[in-house]
């Protein structure tokens, strides 16, 4: 039988007390984080937008740092506006901060392809942000001039288009959009091959399809719902899978043939990825408490959002989708943005 010598009383006790520090340091430094996430807001939140004061991100933000001041209750969440690069100045400035009280309230494109578009961002936004919430989404409008859908059925229409080739154009509100990359998802799955007019945003693609200077577009929803009511302009479909109630008995292009088309214009909120998990879950808890308050859902339908699933899964189910389905386009066109 093996033996072993004894431990006599003084490193008996040494052993103990070093023991017993270490223990007690462990558990102080748990509790320390546990009051510190709890006690989370200390100060201020910041809420990056990386768009202008006035433009649908800002405005959404707005809403829901008002309502998440209310409802956390300690402190205020102020709007922070970083506009500049579609997006990307705030969402850099995002990846960047570690005081735990800057979060930002994003678009799809700086959550999913901005690395794939420039692979010289200083940041990577699957690496280097945590997704905390699903705000809202909305379908895009395949929006034409109506002399050219007048008589047709949308698939009548769609088959107008292929036969047109390269002689029709299309516009975005710029190159790598998300609405840009929609429109070339769409031409892929159609045999469609009209030319790309990228403008500086939505308002300049629009004017320039009720002018005639291009022949359809991948609007907004409020935006295409407007001039069509003053006559201005046709829809044929929208381009998420199933119908939306901003956009009522509209089909759906996969209805009409566009087979899988399945994207939407969303935002929602991110942290950076360095932020405590405790903290992450306690502000995903209170937007989803926001957003689910009838009048905030009402709001938000007002600005053209529909609100469903908010959790964090299904912000990462958005992100792996979008990522996959418009990087297949960048890669096969080799559309990039740092040339």
């Amino acid at each position: 039988m093996a033996t072993y010598p004894a431990l006599d009383r003084r490193h008996f006790l040494q052993a103990s007390a070093a023991g017993l520090l270490a223990y007690s340091s462990t558990n102080w430094a748990q509790t320390t984080a546990q009051d510190q996430d709890s006690a989370w807001p200390t100060r201020p939140v910041h809420v990056l937008v990386g768009f202008p004061g006035g433009s649908s991100p800002d405005l959404t933000a707005r809403l829901l740092a008002e309502q998440l001041g209310k409802t956390i209750g300690k402190q205020p969440f102020v709007v922070d506006n970083r506009a500049g690069a579609s997006g990307n100045i705030a969402a850099a400035a995002l990846a960047r901060a570690t005081d735990q009280h800057t979060i930002s309230v994003m678009i799809n494109g700086n959550m999913t392809i901005a690395k794939l578009l420039n692979p010289q961002l200083g940041f990577d936004p699957l690496t280097d942000f945590s997704p905390i919430a699903l705000i809202a989404s909305a379908p895009y409008v395949l929006a034409v001039h109506p002399d050219l859908a007048q008589g047709l059925s949308g698939q009548a229409f769609i088959d107008k288009a292929k036969t047109a080739g390269q002689d029709w154009n299309y516009g975005s509100p710029g190159l790598g959009t998300v609405a840009h990359l929609g429109m070339e998802l769409v031409k892929s799955r159609t045999g469609i091959d009209a030319v790309h007019v990228p403008y500086q945003g939505n308002p300049q693609a629009m004017q320039a399809l009720i002018g005639g200077e291009i022949q359809m577009s991948l609007l907004p929803p409020a935006m295409a719902l407007a001039q069509h009511k003053a006559g201005k302009l046709a829809l044929i479909g929208i381009s998420s899978a199933t119908r939306s109630v901003l956009t009522g008995d509209l089909p759906t292009l996969a209805e009409l043939g566009v087979a899988g088309l399945n994207l939407e214009v969303w935002n929602a909120v991110a942290a950076p990825a360095n932020m405590p998990e405790a903290i992450q879950a306690r502000l995903a808890t209170a937007i989803a408490t926001v957003l689910a308050q009838p009048h905030t859902q009402q709001q938000l339908l007002e600005q053209g959002w529909v609100v469903s699933d908010t959790s964090a899964q299904a912000l990462r189910q958005r992100i792996a989708a979008d990522s996959a389905s418009l990087g297949a386009i960048i890669r096969e066109q080799g559309i990039r943005l740092d040339r």
